[in-house]
């Protein structure tokens, strides 16, 4: 497991930009935890903050700086009410909307929408030109990796640094090329940064849930495991360790970006040697049947067709077989261990997330185990509890936002109350069937 807090991320980049000779750039970003603390901490280093589809606004942080960013979002799904609700709060930040979108994490908006995100980026970057310039940038193009972060270097101009968008499959490239005709284009990587690091800081809570379901397959000795939706191989990693790599492990996504950096974490950790990482849709995979003993789907199921998912799960599993599934929970309310009053508490903990038409993140989870022609399913609701880290911290800020400024303060104070028994669970639907 990556150990995300042995430097900040800020520090990171402030060390990546020197190693660049570069002193103030542009910066468009998706998660806080890539671009909060900079602002916070050298926020002489940002020339402007473009934020694409966010999730998490650090409103009080963003406010003094509100004039020179802008934030572009679909306008479908349930986070969208939540991020105008902050947009509010930041008169003068400029806004743009991509009509008739939906935008969850696993949205490949440049791919989808570039045509409209490029020019709207240009326009606003070539704006904040006009106001504050960032430094000018003669760099050699190429790949390089300073301080832990991967960087590929393209085009001229001021620098623009992209940060990874979420878990989007296509990142920065359907528009890299335009973007490079004005800007020196500085496309960051690695595990300590986006979703990547977002992935990894689950473990101190998720991996409970993950232990739970695993637990239940019982897995023996040189048995052959599928994970559909392996992400950067956080499971397949764990699981590696876990079981003493005495079983080989295959992992697929339909994600190349995420394969590329699980790959280069499975080499660094030694387990590479029991992993295998292919390219392939969950509900269409590249095997014959039968061909695992046991396959898991954990947190995959809400971002596509989960019966057609389950279906090729059972398909792939031999009779006597095991098949794991963890989906995230949209029908359980978080808990919040803070002493705050009822209707501020129901506020806070109400669920919230993505999930398509189609897929599954409620405990329809059971009925579709069996309904899948699994035998002797075992229903485990489960929370993952985090207490400290930046775990905690991003699903804090989450529910902060959706806070007036009266309810903001209330919650403060509950945390300076709580100690150390602040803690925040996420609810989740685990089962475990055989195939007959």
């Amino acid at each position: 497991m990556v150990q995300q807090e042995s430097q900040p991320v800020e520090e990171r980049v402030v060390e990546l930009l020197r190693h660049l000779g570069v002193e103030t750039v542009h910066v468009a970003a998706y998660l806080p935890g890539d671009w909060s603390g900079l602002l916070e901490r050298h926020p002489s280093v940002v020339a402007s903050l473009t934020l694409v589809c966010p999730r998490g606004m650090k409103i009080e942080l963003l406010h003094p700086h509100r004039d020179r960013m802008m934030v572009v979002t679909g306008d479908g799904g349930n986070e969208v009410a939540e991020l105008m609700g902050a947009m509010d709060k930041l008169p003068g930040a400029a806004l743009t909307v991509l009509r008739d979108y939906y935008s969850p994490m696993w949205a490949d908006v440049m791919a989808d929408r570039g045509d409209q995100v490029q020019p709207a980026l240009l326009e606003f970057l070539a704006r904040m030109e006009g106001e504050s310039a960032a430094s000018l940038a003669r760099l050699p193009e190429g790949e390089g990796e300073a301080a832990g972060i991967s960087y590929t270097v393209r085009g001229s101009g001021p620098p623009l640094l992209l940060f990874p968008l979420a878990l989007a499959p296509s990142q920065w490239e359907p528009v890299l090329a335009a973007l490079a005709e004005c800007f020196t284009t500085i496309t960051l990587g690695g595990p300590h940064l986006g979703m990547v690091a977002f992935l990894e800081s689950r473990a101190e809570g998720y991996l409970r849930v993950v232990r739970g379901a695993v637990a239940e397959v019982a897995l023996e000795p040189s048995q052959r495991v599928l994970e559909v939706g392996c992400g950067a191989g956080t499971v397949a990693r764990w699981l590696a360790r876990h079981t003493g790599k005495r079983n080989s492990i295959v992992g697929v996504d339909i994600n190349a970006y995420l394969l590329r950096e699980a790959a280069k974490l499975a080499a660094a950790e030694g387990v590479d040697d029991v992993i295998e990482l292919r390219n392939a849709n969950g509900q269409a995979l590249p095997f014959p049947d039968g061909a695992f003993d046991a396959t898991l789907a954990f947190t995959v199921m809400e971002e596509g067709d989960a019966d057609a998912m389950l279906a090729e799960c059972v398909r792939v599993t031999r009779p006597g077989g095991k098949v794991a599934a963890v989906v995230r929970s949209l029908d359980m309310p978080w808990w919040v261990n803070l002493p705050l009053r009822s209707d501020l508490k129901l506020k806070a903990q109400t669920g919230y997330g993505d999930m398509v038409e189609g897929g599954c993140a409620d405990a329809s989870l059971y009925e579709r185990m069996e309904r899948a022609g699994l035998e002797g399913v075992v229903m485990m609701p489960q929370w993952a509890t985090y207490s400290s880290g930046e775990r905690l911290h991003q699903q804090q800020e989450r529910m902060v936002s959706r806070l007036d400024p009266e309810e903001a303060e209330e919650w403060r104070q509950a945390i300076v109350a709580a100690g150390n028994q602040f803690f925040i669970s996420q609810p989740f639907h685990s089962a475990v069937g055989t195939k007959p």
